[in-house]
């Protein structure tokens, strides 16, 4: 068989084998996965992370770069963001971007944990203090908050050969930086407007993982974006420790005025999805089992009181759990609810009980009005001589009567007794003459 032949033969079997033979040599296309961290750093913003990290590992992407504008966020869900970032098998590039974008508190310490970093024109990083959403920190837990926040501030800007110091004063003093700042105190690498900008400029840069130096090579890579899916959406909004609350609140609520008056219907459907909505929401958040208990009893506590005449004591009871059970309900460290909305959901709650429970004593104090009871002590006048039995009206109602004594027509008599259709009567007490 002629060389010639031999060609043909072999271009005929790679087309029927379902291709044309690759060229010697030919390069794999690269890709780079781009995923958005937007909005506060929450286990929303750890999922995210984490799926596409799974991802790009397990489907051999170059890089994966991340389009940080963030406010801050959960100390524990931004920890657990640069774990994955120091641990990934896959180059990370941080990108504070558009114009106008901010990688601020918990974002410093995304960014500084990228093995690139690089900020957009008009955008800055910094602020990095922590604080305490539930309110003031006495002097020595701010204390070990800051030292805490400041050494690990260190420690990853230490494993990216960073700006330790301007890390340590970030978290410090709060300092901030804007994008050329951030280059010349070596926060970040550089600054690139677009994104073919920040590939072109990653040509060629140094990464390591566990001490075997690599390059990237970035350069024409096919950008794959991902988006986030409805759940993580839903969740985005959800996870919110304030509006989890005040879902848990409404479901709680709900259920209360269902079962105070069955059959109600409405409360029981808006209360049965806020409820199922806020444990949704509880689910990506930290939260403290015995905070949750305590809201339980406190519902508990307030339907007892509908149920049972306990003087207040049960509602009592219940304002107290709600409040320590709210109080208590995030894990410290984490964001929670603030206090302005647990007290006035708390005052809300109690005044309505005070005015339930007032209005439940004093109809038990008020004179009964209706049925039997109701017609005892009723003040009637005479229309059929009562000897002793006769008729009486009492208001525009004429009633079958009996009196112990022998009563004329037009007297005014009072009701001390009901016997069927019967009214026991008795002379008012302005008619006995002494």
């Amino acid at each position: 068989m002629s060389i010639r032949s031999s060609a043909a033969f072999l271009l005929a079997a790679g087309i029927l084998g379902g291709g044309l033979v690759p060229a010697s040599g030919a390069a794999t296309p690269r890709r780079v996965l781009h995923v958005t961290v937007e909005g506060p750093i929450s286990p929303i913003s750890d999922d995210a992370l984490r799926a596409a990290i799974r991802r790009a590992e397990r489907d051999s992407f170059a890089a994966l770069v991340l389009q940080i504008d963030t406010p801050g966020g959960l100390e524990t869900s931004m920890r657990s963001m640069v774990k994955r970032l120091l641990a990934t098998s896959v180059p990370v590039v941080a990108w504070v971007a558009p114009e106008g974008s901010r990688a601020a508190s918990a974002g410093v310490f995304i960014v500084m944990a990228a093995d690139v970093a690089a900020m957009a024109p008009g955008t800055n990083i910094g602020a990095a203090t922590p604080v305490n959403l539930q309110g003031p920190m006495d002097s020595t837990l701010a204390r070990k908050a800051v030292n805490d926040a400041a050494a690990f501030a260190r420690t990853v800007a230490a494993q990216r050969s960073r700006n330790a110091t301007w890390a340590e004063e970030a978290v410090r003093h709060a300092v901030s930086a804007s994008e050329t700042e951030a280059v010349s105190l070596g926060v970040v690498d550089f600054i690139a407007a677009s994104l073919p900008e920040l590939l072109e400029k990653c040509e060629g840069r140094k990464w390591s993982r566990r001490g075997d130096p690599r390059v990237l090579a970035l350069r024409g890579a096919t950008i794959e974006r991902v988006n986030p899916d409805f759940r993580q959406r839903l969740l985005a909004v959800l996870a919110d420790p304030n509006v989890a609350y005040i879902l848990l609140m409404l479901g709680f609520y709900g259920m209360l005025f269902e079962l105070q008056n069955p059959g109600a219907i409405l409360p029981g459907v808006v209360g049965g999805i806020c409820l199922i909505l806020a444990l949704f929401a509880l689910s990506a958040l930290s939260v403290n089992y015995a905070g949750i208990a305590l809201l339980v009893l406190a519902v508990v506590f307030f339907i007892s009181e509908v149920k049972v005449q306990s003087h207040g004591l049960l509602a009592a009871g219940g304002v107290i759990a709600m409040l320590l059970g709210s109080l208590i309900l995030f894990e410290r460290g984490a964001a929670g609810v603030s206090v302005g909305l647990v007290l006035g959901a708390t005052a809300a709650t109690a005044l309505f009980f005070l005015l339930v429970i007032g209005a439940g004593i004093r109809a038990q104090r008020s004179r009964v009005r209706t049925g039997r009871l109701g017609l005892v002590g009723q003040i009637g006048t005479v229309l059929e001589r009562l000897a002793p039995a006769g008729r009486i009206r009492i208001g525009d109602e004429l009633w079958n009567a009996r009196s112990e004594q022998n009563l004329e027509v037009g007297e005014t008599v009072e009701v001390v007794g009901v016997s069927g259709l019967t009214l026991a009567v008795r002379p008012h007490i302005s008619e006995v003459k002494p």
